[in-house]
């Protein structure tokens, strides 16, 4: 389990702050959810850890990383945008409204993971994001599955076609990452994507 120190150290230690980390945790845990798990949670929340140093506010990216996608239903196309709102409800009161509002901006900011040249905050939160990405074939391909076993109820020439769209998205961005020492993932991510989409397009020909 994601521990309630962690959540803590960034909120402080109140019972309103408990109950809104037992509350984000079980969001989390829903069983429907294949990759966008605790796990997941778990290691964006460590390369936040890690990358944080090149932020301009490595809490509101920490809280924003809690945040990111509190809320998924791969049913509707509002996921993050609703995240954002979560975050904003549950974080007020417990860290300063400007910082709430950043958390706000970071999480709808991975709708497309287009942080700006200038925004350091987004670059850390978004390459800690797209990581997987980047991850070893074995390990690229049990997140591939990861993804269509989420989106179960959609048969295969829908979830080809979406999934398609968002691969090529991803491709068309200047940079997948924007930090200089996620800078090296780059040219592996690339491969993935280009892999998998000619998967998906050889499986449905």
């Amino acid at each position: 389990m994601i521990g309630y120190e962690d959540f803590a150290a960034l909120t402080g230690d109140s019972p309103t702050a408990r109950t809104e980390w037992a509350a984000v945790v079980a969001a989390w845990s829903e069983p429907h959810r294949r990759y966008h798990d605790l796990h997941h949670l778990a290691a964006v929340l460590g390369l936040v850890r890690e990358l944080g140093a090149a932020a301009d506010d490595a809490a509101a990216v920490a809280l924003a990383a809690w945040y990111h996608d509190v809320v998924y239903d791969p049913r509707r196309g509002d996921n993050e945008q609703v995240s954002a709102e979560r975050a904003r409800a549950g974080l007020r009161g417990l860290v300063p409204a400007a910082r709430v509002e950043e958390v706000v901006r970071l999480v709808l900011l991975t709708a497309g993971h287009g942080a700006a040249p200038d925004d350091a905050n987004g670059a850390v939160l978004c390459d800690a994001d797209l990581a997987v990405l980047a991850a070893p074939p074995d390990a690229y391909a049990a997140y591939a599955s990861a993804v269509r076993a989420e989106y179960g109820h959609l048969p295969d020439e829908a979830f080809t076609a979406g999934r398609i769209a968002v691969l090529e998205s991803l491709l068309a961005l200047p940079a997948l990452y924007r930090l200089p020492a996620t800078a090296a993932w780059e040219a592996r991510a690339r491969a993935n994507l280009t892999a998998e989409i000619g998967l998906l397009r050889a499986r449905s020909s």
